[in-house]
């Protein structure tokens, strides 16, 4: 079985591009060789800046003939249609058998459709894939009517067994295949011949050309760590840089530099995120200090004189980039420690959303209603709406302005310079956490208020003006804000009713239908958590559903529970006691709802199920409004034997009506008392 190689040979490929783009030259040449007969062992796809590779092991060396058999129309169909399925099959009509059928007589057509050899179906697969590839953006060039990322300047496709080798031929608008690449561009540009991939990616390791991205992300990696180990620094982590670094480069060449006395007093958060932005270095901090003093280029290149001419470059760039940072650092910290009120004033002239004021306007609704929350949470009230009140400004400032992501790092450097309490600051910095599942969850009181607040008037706000998410639609992240709402309350363990606070927030907010996304969303968050979709929905249907800290709690309690035996057995019963109460007062056109009375059991089980009822009713009672759910769960344990041998010795359905009606009561007190924990009715099983 011969091996295929493929490469699709350009100008640089930009990097947060590539890994996409090998996965989808995977999928659409397999996808089109399989469906063509074509099937193989093994696949894999390679990328760097000037190339996508493909390598596809065991592939078959032609399609196999099969014989196809289709349904054509019912004999005695108009010719029209007849004539059309004879062209689709490309038969002609004494090729045709008629066949009895269940809904009558029917044509059939049966045919062998030939194998092809690989190379013509490569080449027809190939084509279509360049043809038609889904770059997120694409380009033509020259006069061609191709389109590529950038220029596509050959295509090397090659089929390979043990004894040989052959070109696959394509001819794609003049470019046509061959068994030739190229090198490091500068370090070897000259053209390579391979003859399969084991030659391929050889070659290209000696012409400095590392075809693995892994491989090139794993040598940044060492090699930057190894340099700042020797220096007693280290490297901060950045993932996503890594990934695009290593999409940057061919062949990495590790290099460390300094940064000027001038800038390191910055913070380093600045530094990290200046060079990270406009040269893709990572940052060295010292350990100790926790200061950011050196920094890791990546090359794509050796050179004679080991990197320094490259590094003098990127650290006369550095210099300029930082005093750019320094000049915003020191101008931000002029307007923080005199008038740090004059940023948000200026707010006033950014507009938030068109239908809900400024960003200005929005602080008020958010100070306003941080205040509230302030004793819900334990927080100061002066404090937290101070808190609210400065926690955007720095999106006045100059720093953010050049680097949004740092807004709210930012604010807490210029609340401490302004001298605001700790808790102030912190606010500034963590009231946009939790940004998502993963994301810590404020614990400081006055944060959790301000986070609160502002995530709580973002949703009342667009639920006002009907802009909800729909489908996978929602450009302003509530879904996103209402998760972070329901982890703030869980994991500070808060009791607040939702439904006053909506209308507290936003009047002209629909409160029940904000209250069903958020039941939805807890839905999501408590199935990662493992607990049954019908539990939450059994929960939900209780009163006091809008404190979410509450639903949780006894959702997990009930489904504690139902996992025993006695939780089993409970539902059971229950179920049977409910089925059998609905169906009587149905046909009674009755509500069987007074209680049955002791005096009228006839049976000792009857007598036991009162006895339980009275014994565990007000236990149940009293652990339910103190929210000791598992206590409640604990007494309805209590109920299971006694329910169980009721129903085993008593027919509900007496000839006398008296005992009938009692003990249609008595069902009505098991529905009442074990509904009072949940509806257990929406409970599966």
């Amino acid at each position: 079985m011969p091996d295929l190689l493929i490469e699709l040979f350009s100008e640089e490929i930009p990097a947060r591009m590539q890994g996409r783009a090998a996965d989808d030259l995977k999928k659409l040449m397999t996808d089109g060789m399989v469906e063509a007969g074509l099937t193989y062992a093994s696949a894999a796809a390679f990328s760097t800046p000037r190339r996508l590779c493909l390598t596809v092991e065991g592939l078959l060396a032609e399609s196999p003939t099969v014989r196809e058999e289709r349904k054509g129309p019912k004999v005695g169909a108009p010719d029209k249609a007849i004539e059309g399925f004879l062209r689709g099959a490309g038969l002609t009509r004494d090729q045709l058998e008629e066949r009895d059928t269940s809904k009558g007589a029917v044509y059939f057509a049966s045919f062998e459709k030939q194998g092809r050899p690989a190379p013509e179906i490569i080449a027809e697969v190939l084509e279509q894939t360049i043809r038609t590839f889904p770059w997120p953006k694409s380009m033509r060039w020259g006069t061609g009517s191709l389109r590529w990322v950038r220029p596509l300047h050959s295509i090397l496709c090659v089929l390979s067994d043990e004894a040989s080798s052959e070109v696959v031929p394509l001819d794609v608008d003049e470019i046509t295949s061959g068994k030739a690449t190229y090198g490091h561009r500068f370090m070897a540009p000259n053209q390579i011949t391979v003859n399969g991939f084991e030659d391929y990616e050889a070659q290209l390791k000696r012409a400095f050309v590392v075809l693995n991205a892994g491989e090139r992300a794993d040598a940044i990696w060492e090699d930057a760590k190894n340099q700042a180990f020797a220096n007693g620094l280290e490297v901060v982590e950045d993932a996503g840089l890594l990934r695009e670094v290593a999409g940057l480069v061919e062949w990495p060449v590790v290099l460390m530099g300094e940064i000027a006395e001038d800038f390191l007093g910055l913070p380093p958060e600045v530094l990290q995120t200046s060079m990270k932005e406009h040269q893709k270095f990572f940052s060295v901090k010292n350990a100790k200090t926790g200061r950011i003093e050196r920094f890791i280029t990546v090359a794509n290149r050796e050179t004679v004189d080991n990197g320094a001419t490259i590094l003098a470059g990127n650290q006369k760039v550095l210099f300029a980039r930082l005093s750019d940072a320094k000049f915003f650092w020191e101008n931000d910290l002029r307007v923080a420690t005199s008038d740090m009120a004059s940023w948000t004033a200026a707010l006033s002239n950014v507009t938030f959303h068109n239908k809900l004021g400024t960003q200005a306007e929005r602080i008020e609704r958010i100070a306003a209603l941080a205040r509230e929350l302030a004793p819900v949470v334990g927080a100061d009230a002066d404090e937290a709406e101070r808190a609210a009140k400065l926690a955007k400004a720095d999106l006045s400032s100059e720093m953010v302005y050049e680097f949004p992501e740092l807004q709210g790092l930012m604010g807490r450097y210029y609340a401490e310079a302004a001298g605001e309490t700790a808790a102030v600051a912190v606010a500034a910095e963590e009231h946009y956490a939790p940004l998502g599942p993963s994301d810590a969850v404020p614990t400081a009181p006055v944060s959790v208020a301000v986070s609160l607040a502002d995530k709580i008037d973002t949703l009342t706000g667009f639920w006002a003006i009907d802009e909800k998410p729909t489908g996978s639609k929602d450009p302003f992240a509530l879904r996103r804000a209402a998760l972070g709402i329901i982890r703030l309350v869980l994991e500070n363990d808060l009791t607040i009713r939702s439904k006053p606070l909506f209308t507290r927030a936003d009047m002209r907010a629909d409160s029940d239908d904000l209250l069903s996304f958020f039941h939805d969303r807890l839905k999501v968050y408590l199935r990662d958590q493992g607990v049954r979709h019908d539990v939450i929905d059994a929960c939900i249907a209780m009163e006091g559903n809008d404190d979410l800290a509450l639903l949780v709690k006894r959702a997990v309690a009930l489904e504690a529970f139902l996992k025993t035996e006695d939780g089993t057995n409970l539902l059971q019963g229950f179920k049977r006691a409910n089925n059998i109460l609905s169906k009587e007062e149905d046909k009674d056109g009755v509500e069987y709802s007074y209680g049955g009375d002791v005096k009228f059991a006839e049976t000792e089980e009857e007598r036991a199920l009162f006895a339980a009822l009275t014994a565990e009713g007000p236990a149940i009672e009293t652990a339910l409004k103190a929210e000791d759910f598992a206590g409640a769960m604990s007494g309805m344990a209590g109920l299971r034997a006694p329910i169980d041998a009721f129903f085993e010795a008593v027919q509900v359905n007496s000839d006398n009506q008296t005992v009938r009606r009692n003990r249609l009561n008595l069902l009505s007190d098991i529905r009442k008392l074990v509904g009072s924990v949940a509806d257990l009715s929406r409970v599966e099983g």
